[in-house]
């Protein structure tokens, strides 16, 4: 193992970098082990305080708690879309058709998803404005924010995948846009545009490379990053507002 010098050792452990992440020592005493309970969402799930301002609505709007909500919505109503569904070039079109004319409700389920795709953009958005606004990024607040960033674009990539999977004209043009966007990346763009399209052309391998990770990929990394996110939270003394 290394060996670091004490001196540098308690620099680091005191750091605003060390401290935005770490909010209490290891639990060898009774102090760091109630905290570690207290500041735990497994193990206490209620918070032990709360902070006045943070009881208020038009303080934040609830625009974190929004934007949860419409992702446990877009997961219930993507799974019940993947019943109706085929990620294809031959099919992916009529499926989407069928969902409209011939699935009981299946236009209703099909709007739900997509309207709440569109409204998560938005609170994730508005809720990174109310942050920055009131000041919720700065130490040692400040990893958390890394943290929400993060989701935002998680969130945008969520949208842009799913964007393809009806597989029309629009689609097509956007994600070959898109795409284009990528691949004009200096260097490595040829490589990420491939690895993207499946392919030179947006096809059938773009479209099954895009729905595995709109449906797999994509929201098990955000439920991941969601849950470090609420920890952190509970880590830094609660929602909204600085320390």
């Amino acid at each position: 193992m290394l060996d670091i010098p004490a001196n540098v050792w308690q620099r680091v452990v005191k750091s605003s970098l060390w401290r935005s992440i770490f909010r209490h020592g290891y639990p060898d005493s009774r102090k760091n082990q109630s905290l570690a309970v207290f500041t735990n969402v497994f193990l206490h799930l209620h918070p032990v305080k709360v902070r006045r301002h943070a009881l208020a609505i038009p303080y934040t709007w609830c625009m974190g708690g929004l934007s949860f909500f419409l992702f446990l919505a877009l997961t219930l109503t993507g799974v019940l879309l993947m019943f109706y569904y085929r990620p294809t070039e031959n099919f992916a079109y009529q499926d989407i058709k069928d969902l409209e004319t011939v699935v009981v409700f299946g236009q209703i389920l099909r709007n739900m998803h997509r309207w709440a795709a569109h409204g998560m953009v938005i609170t994730v958005f508005l809720h990174m404005i109310r942050v920055f606004y009131t000041g919720s990024y700065k130490p040692p607040r400040e990893f958390n924010w890394v943290i929400g960033t993060l989701l935002w674009v998680i969130t945008l990539i969520l949208s842009f995948t799913g964007y393809l999977l009806p597989w029309d004209q629009l689609a097509l043009w956007a994600v070959t846009v898109g795409t284009n966007m990528v691949g004009a990346t200096p260097m490595i763009g040829g490589e990420i545009l491939y690895l993207l399209r499946g392919s030179l052309e947006v096809s059938g391998n773009t479209l099954l490379r895009f729905y595995v990770l709109h449906v797999v990929g994509l929201p098990l990394i955000a439920g991941f990053v969601m849950a470090i996110h609420f920890w952190r939270i509970r880590k830094d003394g609660g929602i909204s507002g600085p320390l």
